[in-house]
């Protein structure tokens, strides 16, 4: 948290001063992100974690907002494969969030925005979403779904397909901080057929999602200026969802 920015992480924050920012109306955030799942071989497994704090941060920098603590461990079935990924059950990660938000709704806060950096999260949230209470008002921010961060996608993109420790979240990452990247490592793997439903394979080429690095898309084309660009959508996009809650109004 930097001095004089309108909001604060939970957990710096003594329990009063959280208190008088939830009464003082601020909209609570909800980061979730993954800090172990595979991004191949020139990213860390803790890349969701590290973008998903990036945007909190970024998001307090701009307006009055309360971000609690990371939820670092999710639902990630499709990384299984590869060693040191974790995933929860589906269940598990449901009553997992569905417990956090009814502490944060104990405290006080009436609005919460979710920010998520994973795909196969989304589903299992939404649920959680639709089954919260209604004096509860929760916004399921998608950042890897958000209309102006798809638009800066159609403009920068060159690969001819990926979705996963690609160009795009490469570049991202590289943004975010060269340190975390390691370029030398980074490999194009751009099959015509990566079936969505089943799992990625590290050693078995006949499974219709095959990848020996864990990587679906090309990441050599990646740079920092593209990055750039990209969080200052998601950034602009989770704006949006924290003035929805804001203001009182539905989408």
């Amino acid at each position: 948290m930097s001095v004089g920015s309108p909001g604060a992480f939970v957990a710096q924050l003594s329990w009063p001063e959280v208190e008088r920012r939830i009464k003082a109306g601020a909209v609570a955030v909800l980061p979730v992100g993954a800090a172990c799942k595979v991004h191949g071989p020139h990213l860390p497994m803790n890349t969701d974690l590290l973008q998903a704090e990036w945007l909190a941060g970024a998001l307090l920098q701009r307006t009055e907002v309360l971000v609690w603590p990371t939820i670092d461990y999710g639902y990630y079935p499709a990384f299984r494969d590869y060693p040191g990924s974790v995933s929860l059950s589906h269940e598990t990660f449901q009553r997992l969030v569905q417990d956090i938000l009814g502490e944060i709704q104990r405290a006080g806060a009436r609005a919460v925005v979710i920010l998520n950096t994973g795909i196969s999260t989304i589903r299992p949230l939404q649920t959680v979403v639709d089954d919260m209470p209604e004096a509860m008002r929760i916004r399921l921010a998608n950042v890897y779904a958000g209309r102006r961060y798809r638009s800066v996608v159609k403009i920068i993109e060159e690969q001819p397909r990926g979705g996963h420790a690609d160009e795009i979240e490469t570049s991202i990452m590289l943004a975010i901080g060269r340190e975390h990247v390691a370029l030398d490592r980074a490999e194009a793997w751009t099959p015509s057929a990566m079936d969505a439903s089943v799992a990625f394979s590290r050693s078995d080429p006949d499974n219709p999602r095959f990848s020996p690095a864990g990587i679906w898309g090309d990441p050599t084309l990646a740079s920092e200026d593209k990055g750039r660009r990209l969080l200052a959508a998601m950034v602009d996009d989770l704006l949006d969802a924290v003035e929805v809650l804001q203001q009182g109004r539905e989408e």
